[in-house]
Order: structure tokens, then sequence, then C-alpha cells
């Protein structure tokens, strides 16, 4: 597996390949190549039968991930199957460079970059991004959309298949609900990185048109953190917004749990796990209707709302649907997940 980066680090794609490597490695040999730009990880280390490799890199805004000794070692290395994982960092790139019988791609693709410098950058690599597609023996998509993205943006080799995240069913059932600590009242939940493209912002706007008693906890951290704050400032928010980040798994699940709604306004999505993840607590959820959030929408347990992103409207919707008990949902569990991965690897060896 090769990726930007990988557990104790938390992300979407972190947790796909994680979920997946740790099953895998209960009948195979594992390896995880991955960056670690603060120099703090473990260079080599075991996690749960997984061999994790962590190479140093230079990483400017947390992204990119460019790394010189990943790449070299890659070159020398030979394994059976090669899974790249992120097409918008380069050691997805670096991965087709290994040895193997089967090199396998999930792209996570949206698309997009977070900024106009990015999606500037993005269109500059497409040259590159390109060769990642076009070579590998099987290409997996996580939504439908990212598959539809996928094949408007790029000549592909064969099928597309269509895996979409897991969600450890089992982790939600009998979760102790957090402490609020003196905090009385409803809470609006956001679990994710801390970008202008996820649309956190509008929540904040929101607030202050929301009854006094609904709070508003963000579990994340990244370099629209500051933004956010001056803004719950210049509100008069600081008693109504709580911000977390670092949380132990069992926190994180025990806020889904007690959180009476979730909300994602991300412009661009390959799929959403964080949804999945508030649905399988019972917490009702507003995606944004965009990208592959969109699949989620049934406007029963997960409402949409459309950009450009109308403060009042989304006040509404807020008022509809918070508190709400959501009901039964479809969710993969990461052992199809895994196994529907086994049988790509699988093919033509």
């Amino acid at each position: 597996m090769v990726l930007p980066q990988y557990y104790p680090v938390l992300g979407g794609v972190e947790e796909h390949v994680r979920n997946i490597s740790e099953r895998l490695a209960r009948q195979h040999e594992v390896t995880v190549f991955t960056t670690d730009p603060s120099g703090r990880l473990p260079r080599e280390e075991s996690i749960n039968g997984v061999l994790v490799r962590r190479f140093r890199g230079f990483s400017p805004q947390n992204a990119y991930h460019i790394s010189i000794p990943m790449l070299r070692e890659l070159k020398k290395s030979a394994f059976d199957v090669v899974h790249g994982h992120n097409y918008h960092a380069l050691p997805a790139f670096f991965s087709r460079y290994a040895s193997r019988r089967r090199f396998i791609v999930t792209p996570h693709y949206h698309g997009h970059g977070s900024s106009m410098l990015r999606n500037y950058l993005l269109k500059l690599y497409k040259p590159l991004g390109e060769k990642i597609i076009q070579e590998a023996d099987r290409v997996i998509a996580v939504s439908n959309h990212e598959k539809a993205l996928l094949m408007r943006d790029f000549t592909i080799n064969g099928d597309i298949a269509v895996i979409p995240n897991g969600i450890e069913l089992a982790e939600f059932k009998g979760i102790k609900i957090a402490d609020r600590k003196g905090a009385p009242g409803r809470t609006i939940l956001y679990v994710g990185r801390l970008d202008e493209y996820k649309g956190i912002h509008y929540v904040v706007q929101a607030l202050p048109l929301l009854e006094p008693d609904i709070h508003l906890e963000i579990v994340g951290n990244g370099p629209y953190k500051k933004h956010i704050l001056s803004m719950v400032a210049k509100l008069g928010l600081e008693g109504r917004v709580r911000f977390y980040h670092d949380l132990s798994r069992e926190d994180l699940l025990s806020r889904y749990a007690g959180a009476d709604l979730f909300v994602l306004l991300s412009r661009f999505e390959a799929f959403g796990i964080t949804v999945g993840e508030a649905l399988a607590s019972g917490t009702p959820c507003i995606v944004a209707n965009t990208a592959a959030l969109s699949e989620w929408v049934d406007n029963r347990n997960c409402m949409g709302i459309d950009y450009p992103i109308d403060i009042d409207s989304l006040a509404g919707l807020i008022k509809q649907t918070i508190g709400r008990r959501a009901g039964e949902v479809e969710l993969w569990d990461w052992d199809r997940v895994t196994d529907e991965t086994v049988k790509i690897y699988e093919e033509g060896m």
C-alpha cells in the first residue's frame, strides 16, 4: 500500500487503507509505504500485523507529500500487488515504479484542488497523473460519482470497479455518549479537516439564526482553523462553538452518538466516510448536494442543500432536521470491502 500518510494520522484515505491493510494482514504480508513530514513517528514499525515504513518528505501546507527517499526505495522493491492511493498527492505516482505482478490504483479523486493555486497545480500535474491511471491493471473508485469523474477526465483501460468505503459497524453498538461537561442543549457535529472547501464556515454563520441552546462541535484541524476562530469571535459565539482534535476513537464515536445533527457541506468529496459513521450512530445528517455527498441524500436520514449555500435556508433546514433519529441505512462493513478488493487483486494472477 502506498499513500501520503498513515495511522496515527487520521483522515478518509488513511482510514480506508488502515482498515483494508489490517484485514489483509491476517492472511498476507502487507507493507505500507507512507511519509512522515514531522519526523516524529517511527521510521518502521508493525501496527496490527501491518509493516509500516515511513519516509521523510516535504509537505507544503500538508499537501503533495514529496518524498525522494520513498521513490528510491520503491524503485528497489518488488511485490505481488502494489496498491497506490490518493491521486492528489505524489506517493500514488511513485507507486508505479515498484516491481509488481498487479498494479491497482484507488484515486480517491474529486477533480479539484482545495484552492485556486492547488487547482492550477492539479492541471499541471495531469500528464503525470494520467500515467498512474493508464498503467493500472485496475482502477477502483469509492463511489459512482468518482467513477464518472474518472471516466470524464482520463483514458481508462478496462472497467472501473466501484467499492465504497466501509464502516466498522460493530464499533457503533453500545456506544457511550460523551459527557458534554455542563453544556446542555442540542449539538451540531462536524468531523474532518478544516479547509475552506469543507464548508464549516456556513454552519458558523447560521448559528446566530438558531435557538441559543444549539451548539457546534468541530472535530479536526487544518489551515482554515484560524479563519473559523476569527469568525466565531466576530459573531460572539465563543460559548457555542467548541474545537477538538486528536480525539481517541472511543471519544469520537461517543460524539457521533451524542450529536443531534451531523453536517458536511463540502464542495467536493469522493465519498464522505464521516457521513456514513454519523448515520451508523443514528445521527441525522445534512450534506451539500455536491459530488459524492449527493449519493447519501434520501430526504429522510440525510438531507441535502444546494450550492451556493443560502444561510437562511441552511438555518431552516437545521431546525427541521436536528434531533431526529436516523433509521436503517445500507452500509458496507470493512470485511466486505476487503473481500471485494482481494477479488480485484486476484484477477489475472
